[in-house]
């Protein structure tokens, strides 16, 4: 099997740890990890198939000598505007997890279970979408197919790991009752709810909500489809969930969706409601797939549905969905 150079570009932050266990789990075709990132964390190492390898400075000269073929991103939209490009111009395929390109009409931003065949665009970027936005289309998408959505309500119950290391570090430090120095979010997240995840816009929504409508009109490749959302950080740390509210154009029996959704790829089904067997973020945590229960029929509209979605956020809503398209690239190649 050809054998293939690997850049990690944010390799020692939280998702980029992640990629670099991912490519490893998965048994990805790597003959060369190349982990870079800033200034500051250039001279580190991160271990790989057995491995020690040093983390380069994230600039030109090291990504022109590198004669890498694939590039995951995940050091930020400003990073990935400057550098992304770069890479591009010398032939190396990025996979970016930032916002950056991912509703640039021209920058596919793909999901393999649900639009794999976009991987395959002449762009040398590719975006990898948002994580809420990632595990709910994988569970839309089959229904899209046989049923045809009108709408979407869903709203969000979403990791402090989603706000990366500081979001983490400040709910581990207030569960200890230790001083939170520059805290990531605006008040205190343990045993609270916050219902603000990015910037707020004019009309009262946030960035992170405008995503999840944006981003899954992209990704299924129909605008038709209304989406609202309401994006709420928790204090969990296993992934996120997410109450998911559909209507639907034709009708549908509950037991058939279960069916299709049992046969989706990507998806686990755990909807037992009499046994207590239903998602949650402490099982999904580690995972690579998406899991959906307490699918049940919304009875105050025509062919409604409500389901409750759970997936590691790190991992399928991120690290994991950039491997799937690395590796879905070689497959095509």
């Amino acid at each position: 099997m050809k054998q293939y150079r690997v850049i990690v570009a944010g390799a020692t932050g939280m998702v980029g740890r992640k990629m670099v266990q991912v490519l490893e789990e998965r048994k990805f075709p790597a003959s060369e990890l190349l982990p870079m990132a800033s200034a500051r964390s250039a001279g580190s190492s991160v271990t790989f198939a057995g491995k020690s390898w040093k983390v380069q400075e994230l600039n030109e000269e090291n990504i022109k000598n590198s004669k890498a073929d694939v590039a995951l991103f995940s050091a930020g939209g400003s990073v990935s505007k400057q550098f992304a490009p770069i890479c591009a111009k010398y032939g190396i395929l990025v996979i970016d997890n930032s916002s950056a390109w991912r509703m640039e009409p021209n920058i596919p931003l793909v999901v393999p279970e649900v639009n794999r065949e976009k991987i395959f665009s002449e762009s040398k970027i590719i975006a990898n979408p948002n994580c809420s936005t990632i595990q709910m289309v994988v569970v839309l998408k089959p229904l899209h197919d046989r049923y045809k959505i009108k709408r979407v309500i869903v709203s969000t119950y979403q990791s402090v790991t989603g706000a990366g290391q500081k979001g983490f570090d400040q709910l581990m430090k207030e569960w200890k009752k230790e001083k939170v120095e520059n805290p990531k979010f605006p008040y205190q997240i343990s045993f609270n709810c916050l219902p603000h995840i990015d910037d707020f816009l004019e009309n009262g929504y946030t960035k992170e909500e405008i995503k999840m409508v944006n981003e899954t009109k992209k990704i299924m490749g129909d605008d038709s489809i209304q989406v609202t959302s309401t994006c709420v950080r928790v204090p969990a740390i296993g992934g996120h969930s997410e109450s998911v509210n559909i209507e639907f154009e034709k009708p549908f029996e509950v037991n058939d969706v279960r069916n299709i959704l049992s046969k989706a790829p990507g998806v686990v089904v755990q909807d037992e409601p009499k046994d207590k067997v239903y998602p949650m973020p402490i099982h999904a945590y580690d995972k690579d797939e998406t899991f959906v229960g307490r699918i049940r029929r919304d009875e105050t509209v025509k062919n409604g549905l409500n389901l409750w979605i759970v997936s590691d956020n790190i991992r399928k809503g991120a690290a994991t969905n950039a491997v799937q398209i690395a590796e879905e690239w070689i497959k095509g190649k």
